[in-house]
């Protein structure tokens, strides 16, 4: 399996960190310092089912193939505003596939839970083709009367195509239960029956437990996926990490003393785009003509669960 076409798509509205000055208690360089975060893109005039079609038509046509040639599509996606029907069935309509999917929910670690399933299903023989498709409007569910999430958080999507190949060399996924570092609740539709009735609440996160988790478990999946691969940690071209928070980041990158350019990030400009945060990084560096046959690539994430995956790519 190699990745053959990619697209991504942003919101229009950008908020910078000043514009969070005028109704939060903060300031640009309190986030910068703590985040890394400058901007973010938010939802506004689109919906998050616009994105997804720009993202996954963009895929496409980078491909060089038509929807019908699809023989299954993934989609990645934590939370939107249809519950059923899925986001996949949604976007064949749209884009013009005629092919069956799916929607997978791994927080965060979306991307690369999509990747090793296509990589499962065409070792199977059962797709030549396969449509991934990372949407996600997280900032739908913060509260924007606080900033301890608000200002983290962008929208996005970002789309890949898969084909033939032998470019996904090695894949870890990881998972410990401790759903109270970071969940988000929503609200269910009453019964006369129900006795423990949950309201929902927006998004919690346990700031410094997070980062102490994140840190240590995706590095320990990063070494785990490189002995899979049989490589060494200066063997990679690039480590493509989600976008969650520069800090995070670099906490990884002095781990396995790699150096800073090895670690591209884009957070400055979108936030926590949650699993379109890796795909999208990974179309812009392509567009930048960063990226080039024979590079190797490690891409790892972290989310909500706490789940976190790593995979390693070898670019063709």
């Amino acid at each position: 399996m190699k990745i053959i076409g990619t697209g991504s798509a942003l919101p229009s509205l950008r908020v910078t960190n000043h514009d969070l000055e005028g109704f939060l208690d903060t300031s640009d360089e309190w986030i910068t310092e703590r985040t890394g975060i400058k901007e973010r893109r938010l939802l506004s005039t689109e919906t998050l089912y616009d994105l997804a079609e720009e993202a996954a038509k963009k895929a496409l046509q980078s491909a060089g193939i038509g929807p019908e040639q699809l023989d299954f599509i993934i989609c990645s996606n934590v939370a939107n505003r249809f519950i059923t029907p899925g986001m996949n069935c949604i976007l064949q309509g749209s884009i013009g596939a005629t092919c069956a999917g799916l929607d997978i929910n791994v927080a965060c670690a979306g991307f690369v839970n999509a990747m090793m399933l296509a990589d499962s299903m065409m070792q199977a023989g059962r797709a030549s083709h396969i449509l991934i498709v990372c949407a996600e409007e997280p900032t739908k569910y913060c509260n924007w009367d606080e900033r301890d999430t608000s200002i983290l958080f962008g929208d996005g999507a970002a789309a890949v195509v898969l084909g033939p190949g032998n470019g996904f060399k090695a894949v870890q996924m990881s998972m410990i239960s401790n759903k109270d570092v970071l969940y988000y609740e929503r609200c269910m539709e009453k019964t006369p029956f129900e006795k423990n009735r949950v309201e929902g609440q927006p998004l919690v996160m346990k700031g410094r437990e997070l980062f102490r988790v994140a840190v240590s478990q995706s590095a320990k999946d990063i070494k785990i996926v490189l002995e899979k691969a049989g490589i060494q940690p200066s063997d990679v071209t690039y480590y493509l990490m989600h976008q969650a928070n520069k800090r995070i980041i670099e906490g990884i990158r002095a781990i396995l003393n790699e150096p800073e350019e090895k670690f591209p990030t884009n957070i400055e400009n979108y936030g926590n785009t949650s699993s379109a945060s890796i795909p999208i990084l990974l179309d812009e560096m392509l567009h930048a003509n960063r990226i080039h046959a024979g590079d190797t690539l490690l891409m790892s994430a972290f989310g909500a669960g706490f789940v976190s995956a790593a995979c390693v790519l070898q670019w063709e």
